[in-house]
């Protein structure tokens, strides 16, 4: 009666009370669970009335009409959970079955009581990950091979745990390790994934290309650990520490006891929120930006994120302006991001000399001018910002322009030395705004997050390159630390 991806579903079936099939097939599931044995009442549950009709004269033809019970509902919308011990759903997309699941998490007193046993069609790695994000836990997980076709099976159940899947796990799975088709299936999403970096190099998106190599690398050949002291070896040789100014303090800030890490976790700052997100990943380092320590400190606190780092057993490398002055750094992602918005012309200045090569910020000139109104609305798009600030009394039209991330406002004087139309940065202040308009010059304030975090992708890719065994995640936490009303 069942195929064997069905099959597989009815085996992991527990079947201590009432099953819930979301989804029914012809309510083949539901007659095999009862005929079996195995179950006593199966609830069979459709969105739509053909296949619930199917589903009629499936019972009937086997005679189980009083122990299936046929509900019309939108997932779990209509179904009473009273006394139902499994929900299977299978043969649906993996974001579908994830929206259905947390509508339960959402909506549902049972909630915690419910076996999940889920079989996506597709995205099996975006399940995976939003059944942690709802405090379930894969208890096991299995494939059916049917022909050339394999079929993951995932059992699930409420432990509130607060762990978060790295991207990695979430695409791997939770397999027996001596599980031969689980192996044959890493290995073709492993070429799969490989298909997909090699399709993005093809057309110029390294950093992404690089990303999924690094990912493909690791569900062929597993998550391997690093030392720290090497990868801050690496990233000295591109982002060398002694440039930093001499106000900051960049470098390795926190250690842990054994110095090697298997994940880490990239941050534009260090906040308590970071800390318990890297904890749940597992991760033993966190790369950041902001320096978590900056200031001398005469106390150390509990609610200090340096205190929690040194608790929580978790590393900290922080590379700040030794970061923003690289060509690879804050600044080099801007420049990159406007050339792939806007056709420059001729090499780009270092905007702030700091010798060897190196400086803060970049001047370039677009090919053809923009008005001030049109390159505002490029660079919401570019920073991904809630709003950009322009000055009232900026100049009209904007061909020679200035950037430097982060808090830039006090050197606006060197960008009208520099004869721009325009400059781009974070932070400014109430003088800066009118010294601009004063001065004839268009001022864009980005915010200091907006113009500072997409280095964290190209830092991803960085680290990437040198140590694709890695787990290196771009925390969720990096967010921006205000909300706009």
């Amino acid at each position: 009666m069942l195929d064997k991806r069905l099959k597989l579903c009815a085996d992991m079936v527990v079947g201590e009370g009432i099953v819930c099939d979301v989804g029914t097939d012809h309510a083949y599931l539901a007659a095999d669970l009862i005929l079996s044995g195995k179950c006593s009442r199966v609830i069979a549950s459709d969105v739509n009335i053909g296949p619930l009709e199917a589903a009629e004269k499936t019972v009937e033809r086997y005679g189980i009409s009083d122990r299936v019970q046929l509900i019309l509902s939108d997932g779990l919308d209509n179904v009473p959970l009273d006394g139902v011990s499994d929900v299977v759903i299978a043969g649906m997309g993996g974001e579908t079955i994830a929206e259905i699941v947390g509508n339960a998490a959402a909506n549902s007193a049972k909630f915690e009581s419910i076996r999940w046993i889920l079989q996506p069609m597709s995205k099996p790695e975006l399940l995976r990950k939003r059944l942690y994000e709802y405090g379930l836990k894969i208890t096991s997980e299995k494939i059916a091979e049917d022909g050339d076709k394999l079929y993951v099976v995932m059992a699930a159940e409420m432990n509130n745990c607060s762990q978060i899947l790295t991207e990695a796990q979430s695409y791997a799975g939770f397999f027996d390790e001596n599980d031969e088709l689980a192996a044959k299936y890493r290995g073709r999403e492993s070429e799969r994934i490989s298909g997909i970096g090699t399709a993005l190099e093809r057309v110029g998106k390294h950093e992404e290309s690089v990303h999924y190599y690094a990912l493909a690398d690791k569900l062929k050949n597993g998550v391997r650990s690093a030392d720290i002291n090497e990868i801050y070896s690496y990233l000295n040789e591109i982002y060398p520490f002694n440039s930093q100014e001499s106000w900051d303090n960049s470098g390795l800030l926190v250690e842990n006891y054994d110095m090697k890490c298997d994940t880490a976790v990239l941050t534009l700052d260090i906040t308590n929120q970071a800390v318990a997100a890297a904890e749940a990943m597992g991760a033993q380092l966190i790369i950041s930006h902001h320096p978590v320590i900056f200031n001398p400190l005469k106390r150390l606190s509990v609610h200090e994120p340096a205190y929690r780092l040194a608790e929580k057993n978790i590393a900290a490398i922080c590379m700040h302006t030794n970061v923003d002055k690289s060509p690879e750094g804050t600044n080099g992602v801007i420049l990159s991001r406007l050339a792939e918005r806007f056709e420059l012309c001729g090499q780009p200045e270092i905007f702030e000399e700091c010798g060897g090569g190196l400086g803060i910020g970049w001047v370039c000139e677009l090919n053809e001018a923009v008005s001030r109104e049109e390159l505002g609305v490029a660079l919401k798009e570019i920073f991904g910002c809630a709003f950009v600030k322009m000055n009232s009394c900026g100049k009209r039209m904007i061909k020679r322009l200035a950037f430097c991330s982060g808090s830039g406002g006090s050197m606006l004087e060197l960008a009208i030395e520099k004869k721009c139309d325009g400059y781009i940065t974070g932070d400014v202040k109430h003088d800066v705004w009118i010294d601009a308009n004063n001065r004839g010059i268009s001022l864009y304030d980005c915010g200091h997050f907006h113009t500072e975090n997409p280095v964290l992708r190209k830092l991803r890719c960085v680290i990437e390159e040198r140590f694709p065994q890695l787990n290196v995640e771009i925390s969720e936490c990096s967010a921006d630390p205000v909300e706009y009303i």
